[in-house]
This record gives C-alpha cells, sequence and structure tokens, in this order.
C-alpha cells in the first residue's frame, strides 16, 4: 500500500540543524544538517517505523490540518 505523509520540518536554534517530524506517525522524527540529508533520514526513519508498525498499519492517524498561531508573550 502507499501512503502519503505529511512532514514539518523545523530549525534547531541552538544547533541550526533541521529537524523533521512525520505528523501521522507519533514519534517518527529525525534530523539533519541540510535538506537533502534531512529527506533521506526521513525516508529511512519512516520505512523503519512502518515496518515495525506494521500489524497495527490500520491504526495510524491520518493528518487533518496544520495551523499557524500566533500569540502574545
Amino acid at each position: 500500500m502507499v501512503r502519503e505523509f505529511t512532514v514539518m520540518v523545523e530549525r534547531d536554534p541552538d544547533s541550526g540543524w533541521l529537524v523533521g517530524e512525520v505528523a501521522e506517525l507519533p514519534g517518527c522524527f529525525t534530523e539533519a544538517p541540510d535538506m537533502p540529508t534531512l529527506r533521506a533520514n526521513l525516508w529511512e526513519a519512516i520505512t523503519g517505523y512502518l515496518k515495525v508498525a506494521e500489524p497495527a498499519a490500520g491504526e495510524l492517524t491520518d493528518f487533518v490540518e496544520r495551523w499557524h498561531v500566533k500569540a502574545i508573550a
């Protein structure tokens, strides 16, 4: 089965590295110094996650929406 996943990418303010998290796979994330390496690392992280989670594949969440909220601190 082919699935499409939503990846959120942020830059760590301390290290400057990129951090990618897969919205539909809780706890599935990785980091890298640049975008090409992050993409490769994410592919590996997703593949590994799905191998372990395969018996419960029907229980994976579906990404619905992402919001940007401004707050005054």
